[in-house]
């Protein structure tokens, strides 16, 4: 397999993040987030700390670092050893953050809300045939 370049790793690492994939996931201060993550593909296990991406993903968010290891468990007590760095040092906001996951690539279709009183959408509909269909069956 093909040894994968500090950026490759992060991209994928902030792909993974993005699609919900997240192990765990804390905001810290100053808009940063630490995250733990695995990555099926490779079967390492990683400790992402980033910013927020103002670029829409063309640039990886300046300060993003990751920390790379052979196991989970391994991971999972690094994560838990700079959660408890972070805590202790004012930095943590939340402990179990969704805020900011998602980039413009990820976002799905809007949802309707489903208590709306239509599931049409006004700026679909073609009045023409809309008149149509309120005419009777007789003409």
């Amino acid at each position: 397999m093909q040894e994968r370049s500090e950026e490759q790793i992060i991209s994928r690492l902030l792909e993974l993040e993005n699609e919900g994939q997240a192990e765990r996931r804390a905001e810290l201060t100053d808009e940063r987030f630490l995250t733990l993550l695995h990555d099926p593909d490779s079967g390492r296990s990683y400790v992402l700390r980033h910013g927020v991406d103002d670029t829409e993903g063309a640039e990886i968010p300046e300060g993003t670092e990751f920390f790379e290891y052979p196991s989970a468990d391994e991971a999972q007590r690094a994560y838990a050893q700079l959660l408890g760095e972070a805590r202790g040092a004012g930095e943590l906001v939340e402990e179990d953050s969704t805020e900011d996951i998602g980039d413009f690539e990820s976002f799905g279709a809007e949802v309707r809300d489903l208590y709306a009183d239509s599931d049409e959408d006004e700026l679909t509909q073609d009045p023409v045939i809309s008149q149509e269909d309120d005419r009777p069956d007789d003409e």
